[in-house]
């Protein structure tokens, strides 16, 4: 093993600056036995760097070639797998583990300690060695004298020097004064040596001459330790000394310390005081305001305000471990807690007096308001009542039991106020809508079941003398009061209205307005109340919550509305927010009944109020709940937009039933019907209201079922009518649909448009070919037989020569018919068509131009035939084309 660690020396480590310091024999575990060694080496220059490598022998001849090095730095566990039993395998583990079989136990154990004390010594115990010997460990760990032989090897090469000039120079001397100093390297050694041999006994002669002088040297230190012990003797008679200055020194340093203890006792003392004559000492102004100060001018709350948020610092005081103990302490807190308890007092019987005052006060101002439209202002009560707001929450804060008491009173007192102001309100309201006039209030005043019945009664009355089935017309329609659709006794909207005067465009106008002033008034009133509250009784309006409140949702034509249940179990309030929305519930409870009883008038005055109450209240929910989707105000203005969506398609659902409830006069032509100018008056007036509107979709889907519903109830009409024929029925209400769908240009309606003009088309069509029939009968007999006998397959050039239908009958039959004859035929069907059509729709000249079409194409057609079938002839029709234009042109004007 020495020659092979020679040779690898030689050879591998030391072209490299290296220099190796132990080898150990290895193969992999659990392979083929392939050798190799395992070498730890340094390098010669600084700073030193340690390497473990791998060393291979080669398959092609008698050399090592160095095949893997790793940076020992890089080692992080050495596992001699058995620190008891002598086992020669290991384990390295660098970036992965390597496991290896050593050819014996020495070899490993001299290598892993070789690894031991280069991680001792360069490494700072970086590596974690397990499973090896503690024996073996401390046998490598040197000590005393014998660290430099222990040291071994790596003290050699941080002793190793390079040699310097002189050095170098002395030895060329040397080796030049030898021959074979270099080509007999061990000849040389031996001269060296036996020189060696010879200057050491020079040098052991020269020490044993030198006996004399060492004896000498003897002497001297005999009387050296003499002197010591003399020094020795001194030092212990001044250890003695100092010894009782010790003592005189300890007694001293006791007494300081205890003189220090004392005085920090007194400071710390000193500072407990202060600390409580600082924070729990009240000052006898706060005091006296507290208990005397004047709770109506300003200044006088301000003191009172201050002396309070004194008290609650006072009470609210950290009190260190113990004060509470201490019988002084006890005493103030006693003294505030009585302090706190009378101004709470005192504080709460003020406010409540305040909130009785203000009742009465604003009593006095509702008789100003009684005729006009609009809600006293509470801004003066709320501008007073917030100079108390700090002492609400100072209130809130030290006695929830009195704070409450005052929400709940303040909630009573205000929403009986509230109730006042709200009925006279809407009373008013009432009156403006159903006119000034003693019975319009005594209607407006009347319970609810009475009220409609004699509306009802007194409806019924002023209408009875209008119920006829006569038509106005379309023009007439669109300016005539809504009662003249009302009296007829095929109207939709006859409900039972409020009275028997109808109503027009500028009624429904100042309805419109007066619901607007309405829903304008309350809203302020409602969120300047909101507001207020948050401000007085401290409480956050935007906040979070995280707890549930119960609610329901109604979902009505695919718009969700939040309804919260106000049941009489008590529910518990989850948040500041729950306890705003509660509060504002108790004190405007009659809100929302009354704004139901304005809409229910509303609707009973004219149900198309409907349509103006759904845009406005749509609009008004639409900004609530952007503000704040569970306001007061947004979940009641929800509520009530139900009811009026309700009424809504109430209104719809009415004129659908009364369109198929609908009869028509059995000795009177029909015209155009009610509901047909109803639903032109109702889609007129619905997209005048809802221009821009939130709930278009709801009035899309209304207008989707009503004109389905006018398309049926047209074609049962016209099947039922004995009068006016089914196709004059037909012609003019779909005309006048077509007309009125291409005015208003609804975008919902473009299909049913073009279905209303395709009816339209078909049954004029239909009308005139009816009505017009066989003018000239005779000759349109004749040209039917001649047509049978072509289509029997005689040519058309030989049916002259049949006898039924020679030349001859043809003439006899034309001479039938002379100008005078057809132009007194044609008077006769312009009579008959202007008997069956109406004056509103004015299609009288259309289907007379139609029928003027039809009679020529008829006129041409049987020329067509005479030139076919009796070609040469020169006989032709008794008039022409252009006779009949006259014709027809004559009998218009003259009629």
């Amino acid at each position: 093993m020495t020659a092979i660690k020679h040779a690898l020396q030689r050879d591998i480590f030391t072209p490299n600056d290296e220099r190796l310091l132990s080898i150990v024999n290895v193969c992999k575990a659990g392979k083929k036995k392939r050798n190799c060694f395992l070498c730890a080496t340094v390098t010669t220059e600084r700073p030193v760097q340690v390497n473990v490598v791998k060393v291979k022998k080669s398959d092609k001849g008698d050399f090592y070639k160095r095949q893997t090095a790793w940076a020992l730095r890089d080692l992080a566990v050495v596992d001699a797998k058995d620190a008891v039993k002598e086992n020669p395998e290991f384990d390295l583990h660098f970036d992965k583990v390597y496991k290896w079989v050593a050819s014996s136990t020495v070899e490993k154990n001299t290598f892993i300690s070789c690894i031991w004390k280069l991680n001792q010594r360069y490494l700072r115990k970086k590596i974690d060695f397990i499973n090896v010997s503690s024996q073996l460990l401390e046998e490598s760990v040197p000590s005393g004298e014998n660290q430099s032989v222990a040291g071994g090897d790596e003290e050699a090469v941080d002793e190793y020097q390079e040699l310097n000039a002189r050095e170098e120079q002395d030895i060329e001397i040397m080796m030049e004064g030898c021959e074979y100093a270099i080509s007999n390297a061990e000849a040389f050694a031996e001269k060296l040596s036996r020189e060696l041999q010879v200057l050491d006994g020079a040098n052991i002669q020269s020490i044993m001459a030198s006996e004399k002088q060492v004896n000498i040297l003897m002497k001297l230190l005999d009387e050296a330790l003499k002197e010591v012990d003399q020094i020795e003797l001194k030092l212990s008679s001044y250890e003695e000394m100092l010894q009782s200055v010790k003592d005189q020194m300890d007694q001293i340093s006791e007494s300081n310390h205890l003189i220090h203890l004392s005085n920090t006792n007194n400071v710390k003392l000193l500072s407990e005081i202060e600390f409580l004559v600082n924070h729990m000492d009240l000052a006898k102004g706060h005091i006296k305001a507290l208990q005397e100060g004047d709770l109506t001018s300003s200044r006088g709350i301000e003191a009172c305000t201050n002396a309070a948020d004194a008290l609650l610092q006072c009470m609210n005081v950290a009190l260190r471990p113990g004060h509470d103990m201490l019988h002084a302490v006890k005493q103030q807190q006693q003294r505030f807690s009585d302090l706190r308890e009378q101004f709470a007092r005192r504080l709460a019987s003020h406010l409540n007096s305040v909130f009785v005052q203000q009742g009465h006060d604003q009593s006095s101002t509702l008789a100003q308001h009684s005729a006009e439209l609009t809600l006293p202002n509470h801004h003066p009560f709320h501008r007073d009542l917030l100079r108390y707001a700090k002492l609400m929450e100072w209130l809130k804060n030290t006695d929830y039991g009195k704070y409450e008491g005052l929400t709940k009173n303040y909630m009573d007192y205000l929403s009986r106020l509230y109730e006042r102001e709200i009925k006279d309100f809407f009373e008013v309201a009432k009156i403006k809508m159903t006119g000034t006039t003693r019975e319009g209030k005594k209607f407006a005043t009347l319970p609810r079941k009475e009220s409609a019945v004699k509306q009802e009664t007194e409806s019924l009355h002023g209408s009875s003398g209008k119920l006829t089935g006569s038509t106005s017309s379309l023009n007439k329609l669109s300016v005539q009061s809504s009662g003249n659709r009302r009296s007829q006794s095929s109207s939709l909207l006859d409900m039972g209205n409020m009275s028997a005067s109808d109503l027009d465009v500028a009624d429904r106008t100042k309805f419109d307005k007066i619901f607007e002033q309405v829903l304008s008034e309350l809203e302020p009133l409602c969120l300047a109340e909101q507001d207020f509250i948050s401000k007085f009784f401290k409480l956050q309006q935007h906040q979070s919550t995280s707890g549930t409140t119960t609610s329901e949702v109604e979902e009505m034509d695919g718009v969700a509305l939040s309804r919260s249940y106000t049941s009489g179990v008590p529910q518990t309030i989850s948040s500041e927010k729950d306890m705003i929305r509660q509060m504002m519930t108790k004190i405007f409870r009659c809100i929302e009944p009354e704004l139901n009883n304005l809409i229910a008038l509303g609707d009973k005055i004219d149900s198309f109020n409907s349509l103006y109450m759904l845009v406005k209240m749509s609009h008004h929910v639409w900004t609530a709940q952007n503000v704040d989707p569970a306001s007061f105000l947004s979940t009641t203005l929800g509520n009530v937009l139900v009811t009026v969506k309700r009424n809504f398609d109430k209104c719809i659902s009415n004129q659908m039933k009364q369109m198929d409830e609908v009869k028509i006069s059995k000795k009177s032509k029909v015209g155009i019907l009610p509901f047909v100018a109803e639903f032109e008056e109702f889609a007129a007036l619905a997209e005048s209201i809802f221009k821009n509107a939130e709930r278009r979709g709801d009035l899309d889907k209304a207008y989707t079922k009503l004109i389905r519903a006018v398309f049926i109830s047209v074609e049962k009409v016209a099947n039922e009518s004995q009068k006016t024929p089914r196709d004059v029925v037909m012609m003019e209400n779909f005309h006048h649909i077509f007309a009125t769908l291409s005015r208003l240009k609804i975008s919902c309606l473009e299909a049913e448009k073009k279905e209303a003009k395709q009816k339209y088309t078909d049954h004029l069509q239909s009308y005139v070919i009816y009505s017009l029939g066989q003018p000239l009968e005779k000759l349109n007999h004749f040209f039917e037989g001649v047509e049978a006998r072509v289509a029997q397959g005689i040519r058309e050039e030989e049916v002259s020569y049949q006898l039924a239908f020679n030349k001859q009958e043809l003439r006899k039959v034309i001479k039938e018919y002379p100008g005078k004859e057809v132009k007194k035929g044609l008077d006769n069907l312009y009579k008959k068509v202007d008997k069956h059509l109406c004056e509103e729709e004015n299609l009288l000249q259309v289907v007379w131009h139609s029928m003027q079409d039809e009679f020529i194409r008829q006129y041409k057609h049987f020329e067509g035939l005479i030139a076919r079938c009796y070609p040469g002839s020169g006989i032709t029709m008794e008039f022409t084309i252009q006779d009949i234009l006259d014709y027809c042109s004559s009998i218009a004007q003259s009629h």
